[in-house]
């Protein structure tokens, strides 16, 4: 169960990063062809997979399998975080820095706390209606914050799941276990519990949370952002009405053209665009929405991720460091209102973002890397470069430590983050194996649950195939 690799110091990395210069080659994820990576490139994303990695290993309870939301010393569980934590431990096992016995028995364990956990209208229960509250204490399960029973944090949860049935197919009683509880813990879920009545103004729509203090969310997912996958995981398990409550979802879309040839539907913080995407592969799948628009949910997250950029060139707001080359929004932690000075203000966590200068959510100077490295699917090209700049101008400064970049810098305040968040690192090294080999894709793009749920929502592909026929 331990590891075969040393963390590499961070003076020895920049030295590989600096001082190599031969190339390797892979195939583009994003249509355009191949992509031409240095080893000193390769040797960088191994690096930053293999750190972030350690988070999810190191702040993980091996007693329960839960992971910590963030890598504090107190924080509770997040259950989306736990989610992205099981795709995680089995890329440390395809990749030989745990065994695959590690990896399975950890999900196992965790598996095996969920069925078995409490499951009521006890304020202090791990979940209700086969839904999980949000944040959960790291050693007891129980509802952390009077947080909210969270209908997407669920379904994040579900995807990991949902992959570790595919992932573990193996004949030995542990992977086996895996399976038959995986699918035990998807088919529980009480999707009416969740749904909307006709009289909502969302109709049919999934509601965000419930509180056994306050009942109901007032709102529902609506479009566009990281919901995508809670609807087509509903639409799989066999959520009533889900057809209706989808065209709810799509109403709502907004689309925008920012910057010329940039059209999308917009969201402005990048982990809208690209949460769906650690688990779904969108190349080519549009829904009735997009098939209007002739472009694919693939392509509009890779236009988000230009528009970031032109944001970032134009910076309007002229923070101190933003360019081509240093750009990044989405939601994260921040310097607080402790730095603010000279007339700038700051903020502590907050879902930043931006669509274009019109479209702005609480841009202070703050970048994440997170928005950066979770979007190299979409646009290598452009993300790469960006992250080596990061590395070297900034990784010394205080943005690279012991799992990797911190969660967030801003070169206005003079700060950087201390934590680690679970759900900013997720999408780091999933995204990272998927511009690689489509790793976590090809495993989740097989699931039944998953065909169905493209299948019942009317996904289809630009070449006018149905998805089943893909």
């Amino acid at each position: 169960m331990g590891f075969t690799k040393k963390i590499i110091p961070s003076i020895l990395l920049l030295v590989m990063i600096l001082g190599c210069n031969s190339s390797v080659t892979i195939q583009s994820n994003n249509n355009k062809g191949e992509i031409v990576l240095t080893k000193s490139e390769q040797s960088f994303l191994d690096s930053l997979q293999y750190r972030t990695f350690l988070f999810f290993w190191n702040e993980s309870n091996p007693a329960n399998g839960l992971v910590k939301d963030r890598s504090t010393k107190d924080s509770p569980a997040s259950i989306a975080a736990t989610g992205f934590a099981i795709p995680a431990w089995a890329i440390g096992a395809e990749k030989k820095w745990i065994t695959r016995q590690a990896a399975a028995e950890r999900t196992l364990t965790l598996l095996k706390f969920f069925m078995k956990s409490e499951q009521s209208e006890n304020k202090f229960a791990t979940g209700y209606k086969g839904f999980y509250y949000h944040f959960l204490n790291m050693q007891t399960g129980e509802r952390e914050w009077n947080c909210e029973l969270s209908s997407i944090d669920t379904g994040l949860l579900f995807a990991g799941i949902v992959f570790a049935r595919n992932y573990f197919d193996g004949s030995n009683e542990i992977e086996k276990g895996i399976r038959d509880l995986s699918s035990q813990l998807i088919t529980r879920a009480d999707w009416k519990f969740f749904t909307l009545p006709d009289s909502h103004k969302m109709p049919n729509s999934i509601c965000l949370g419930w509180t056994p203090e306050e009942r109901f969310h007032p709102w529902g997912w609506h479009g566009y952002n990281e919901a995508l996958i809670l609807y087509i995981i509903a639409a799989g398990l066999g959520m009533e009405k889900i057809e209706q409550g989808y065209e709810t979802w799509l109403s709502t879309y907004e689309w925008s053209e920012p910057y010329k040839g940039l059209a999308h539907v917009v969201f402005p913080p990048l982990f809208g665009h690209q949460f769906s995407h650690m688990f779904i592969d969108f190349r080519n799948l549009a829904d009735r929405y997009l098939k209007e628009k002739n472009i694919d949910y693939f392509e509009n997250s890779r236009f988000a991720t230009y528009v970031q950029r032109e944001y970032a060139k134009e910076n309007p707001k002229s923070w101190i460091g933003y360019d081509s080359l240093t750009w990044g929004l989405t939601a994260c932690d921040g310097p607080g209102s402790s730095y603010n000075k000279d007339a700038k203000e700051f903020l502590g966590y907050a879902g930043r973002g931006t669509s274009g200068k019109d479209l702005v959510y609480f841009d202070d100077g703050t970048i994440a890397p997170t928005a950066v490295a979770s979007s190299i699917v979409f646009a290598p090209e452009i993300v790469i470069p960006t992250l080596m700049n990061f590395m070297k101008k900034f990784g010394s400064e205080g943005l690279w430590d012991k799992y990797g970049f911190v969660d967030a810098f801003n070169l206005t305040a003079g700060w950087y983050g201390k934590d680690y968040l679970g759900i900013d690192q997720g999408p780091i090294i999933l995204m990272i194996e998927n511009f690689r080999n489509e790793f976590v894709w090809k495993l989740m793009m097989k699931d039944p649950v998953i065909q169905n749920g493209l299948k019942r929502l009317r996904f289809e592909n630009l070449s006018n195939r149905s998805v089943h026929e893909k």
